[in-house]
C-alpha cells in the first residue's frame, strides 16, 4: 500500500471524528480527592503488609498450605468445566481486546482518544509493577512447591501477585473508570468487583494460585486504578500530541496534491524523452545548444523564449532547430561488446565467407 493511500485512510478515520456531533458536557476526568487518597494509602498498606506476611512465613502462609492440601477442585469437580472458562476473563490476551475494542468504539463516538491512551498506560503500569514483583520475589506455586510450609519464594517462580486477578481488576475496573455519568459508574464498579473476586477465587479453586498470591493480586490492581488520575496531564499531552501528529500528515497530503497537477503535466515531456536521439547543434555564440529530449519539449522551450523576450522588449535572436539523427538509436544491449581480446560474440564462418567473397574482385579471363 502506498504512502498517500496510507494517509488517506488516517484522514478519513479521524474526519470521521471530527464530524461526530458533540462531545458530551458531562465528561469529567477523575480527580485526586480526600477520599482516593485515603483509600490509596490503605490498599498500600495492605498491599506491604501481605507481602510481609509471605517473607516472614507467617499464619497466611499456613493458610495457603492448608487450602492446597484441601484441593478444591477435588471437593466440587462439578464447577470445573464452567471455572476454567470464567478464568478466561482474567487472561491479558482476550480482557485487553474485548475492552480495548468498546473503548474505541467511544472514542470513535466522542472524538477523543483519552479512553484508549488511559487503557494503554494502565496496562503498561500493570505490567512494570506486577512483572517486577513476579520477578524480584520468584515464588512457586502450588502444583510446583517443594518444601511443606515453606513460602517458596526466589525459587524461579512468577506466581506472586497473582497476575489474572491483578489483570481483571485493572481491566474490567478502568470500565468504570471512565464511565461519563456517576450512576453508570456505580453499577460497573460493582460489576468490575465481582468479575474480579470471582476470578480471584477461581485461580485457587483450580491451584494454580495461593490465596496470599489473590489477595496481592487484588491490591496491585486497585493501586493502579487509585493512581491513576495522577497520570491525566500525561495521557492529555500524548492525546494532543497525537492530533498535532494528525495536523501535520494532512498538511503534507495537501501539499502532496497540489503538486500532484504539475508532475502530472511534465509526464509527457518526461516520457518522451526514450524516443528520439538528437545531434547537438551550435548557437550563435559558438556554445553547443544542449541536446532537446523531444520534438515538443523543443518547441515548448523556443515558445517560452519567445515570450520572455517579447515582453522584454527585444527580438530574440533565431535558434537553430534541432536535427534528428538519420538512424534510430541503438540500446546498448544490442551492440556487441567489444573487449580487448575482441569481440564475445562467436564468429559466424557463413557471414565471414559471404563477406569475403562480395569484398575480393573475381578473376577472369
Amino acid at each position: 500500500m502506498r504512502t498517500d493511500q496510507i494517509l488517506t485512510r488516517l484522514e478519513r478515520v479521524f474526519a470521521r471524528l471530527d464530524r461526530e456531533p458533540e462531545r458530551p458536557a458531562h465528561l469529567q476526568t477523575p480527580q485526586m480527592s480526600r477520599h482516593r487518597v485515603v483509600l490509596l494509602g490503605s490498599t498500600l498498606a495492605f498491599y506491604l503488609a501481605i507481602v510481609v506476611a509471605v517473607l516472614t512465613t507467617s499464619w497466611l502462609v499456613r493458610l495457603d498450605w492448608q487450602i492446597m492440601f484441601f484441593r478444591p477442585y477435588e471437593q466440587w469437580p462439578q464447577l470445573h468445566a464452567f471455572l476454567d472458562y470464567l478464568v478466561v476473563l482474567g487472561q491479558r490476551g482476550p480482557t485487553a481486546v474485548m475492552v480495548a475494542a468498546w473503548l474505541g468504539w467511544r472514542s470513535w463516538r466522542q472524538h477523543t482518544l483519552r479512553p484508549l491512551i488511559t487503557l494503554g498506560v494502565a496496562l503498561l503500569l500493570l505490567n512494570i509493577t506486577v512483572g517486577a514483583v513476579k520477578l524480584g520475589l520468584g515464588r512457586l506455586g502450588p502444583h510446583y512447591a517443594t518444601e511443606i510450609g515453606s513460602a517458596e519464594l526466589f525459587a524461579g517462580g512468577d506466581i506472586f501477585p497473582s497476575g489474572h486477578t491483578a489483570n481483571a481488576v485493572v481491566t474490567w475496573g478502568i470500565l468504570a473508570y471512565l464511565a461519563s455519568t456517576t450512576v453508570t459508574r456505580r453499577v460497573l464498579s460493582v460489576v468490575s468487583a465481582v468479575v474480579s473476586l470471582s476470578v480471584g477465587a477461581t485461580t485457587v479453586y483450580l491451584g494454580t494460585h495461593w490465596v496470599s498470591d489473590v489477595l496481592l493480586g487484588w491490591s496491585a490492581g486497585l493501586l493502579i486504578l487509585l493512581a491513576l488520575p495522577r497520570f491525566e496531564p500525561l495521557i492529555a499531552r500524548a492525546e494532543a500530541y497525537v492530533f498535532e501528529l494528525r495536523e501535520l500528515l494532512r498538511r503534507r497530503a495537501e501539499t502532496g496534491r497540489m503538486a500532484a497537477p504539475v508532475a502530472t503535466a511534465l509526464m509527457p515531456l518526461l516520457s518522451a524523452g526514450g524516443k528520439w536521439q538528437l545531434r547537438r547543434t551550435v548557437g550563435p555564440a559558438g556554445a553547443p545548444w544542449p541536446a532537446t529530449t523531444a520534438p515538443a519539449a523543443a518547441t515548448a522551450a523556443a515558445q517560452a523564449d519567445q515570450a520572455v523576450h517579447a515582453a522584454a522588449g527585444h527580438t530574440p535572436a533565431p535558434r537553430p532547430a534541432a536535427i534528428l539523427a538519420g538512424r534510430p538509436h541503438v540500446i546498448r544491449s544490442e551492440r556487441t561488446p567489444v573487449t580487448p581480446a575482441g569481440s564475445r560474440r562467436p564468429a559466424h564462418t557463413d557471414r565471414t565467407a559471404a563477406r569475403g567473397a562480395a569484398a575480393s574482385p573475381v578473376a577472369g579471363g
